[in-house]
């Protein structure tokens, strides 16, 4: 589904992001990203976005390139994609309704299915009964699920962690990540994460970066740099 083929990503002044990294990843995988600050993990999760492009290399995402300057089809590699971010970025002028079916109704679809499928992401988050609360009324773990509610809707395929639980206490990092092994079963899941504890404990593949470089690949590892 992803593939990463001798990747490297020069920024301005030249900074080195990544450094010749080439990995695949298999449909409905879930893959930790770990390593150090400024390893690389976060650029890797901006380039399967096409939030950025690589200065070498080639990135396959469902066997299209989406480093070639003749893909066009950005809006509709986006619309596979939910990405969670460490602080929210939820809009806290709309309420929990809003912010999940924002990106629905920019696609068009009817407002039977709106409904539908917030409700659906609500239920398996575990917010239903909050539905047109704002996000002052919730607390940053409740606020999080929202965040995890507006990537799933929409059937995306991928699923992009940039350090989801990174501002939440143990109690709620773990509550956050029982919804994320529901969502193992069907979705491709890239967690970039410093939690040595959720890493070991979930015993999945584990890429390891260090200074842009991938230094390791394990499948069922632990959280070892």
């Amino acid at each position: 589904m992803i593939k990463f083929e001798n990747v490297t990503k020069k920024f301005p002044l030249g900074n080195l992001a990544l450094d010749e990294v080439s990995f695949d990843v298999e449909d409905k995988e879930f893959i930790f990203l770990v390593g150090p600050s400024g390893a690389g993990k976060t650029t890797i999760l901006k380039l399967i976005m096409r939030e950025s492009v690589p200065s070498e290399g080639t990135i396959l995402v469902d066997d299209f390139d989406i480093t070639s300057n003749e893909f066009t089809q950005v809006e509709i590699l986006r619309r596979k994609i939910g990405m969670i971010f460490q602080d929210f970025k939820i809009l806290f002028d709309k309420n929990i309704y809003e912010n999940i079916a924002l990106s629905l109704k920019v696609i068009g679809l009817p407002d039977d299915q709106i409904n539908d499928q917030v409700e659906e992401a609500l239920e398996l988050v575990g917010l239903s009964k909050k539905t047109y609360d704002f996000p002052i009324q919730l607390s940053a773990g409740e606020i999080q699920r929202v965040a995890i509610a507006r990537a799933i809707v929409g059937d995306r395929d991928i699923i992009l962690a940039d350090e989801p639980t990174g501002n939440l206490d143990p109690k709620t990092t773990w509550e956050i990540m029982r919804i994320f092994k529901k969502l193992e079963k069907n979705k491709t899941i890239l967690f970039a994460t410093h939690n040595t504890d959720i890493v070991n404990s979930f015993q999945k593949r584990v890429l390891v970066l260090k200074q842009g470089r991938l230094t390791k690949d394990q499948r069922k590892g632990g959280y070892d740099i």
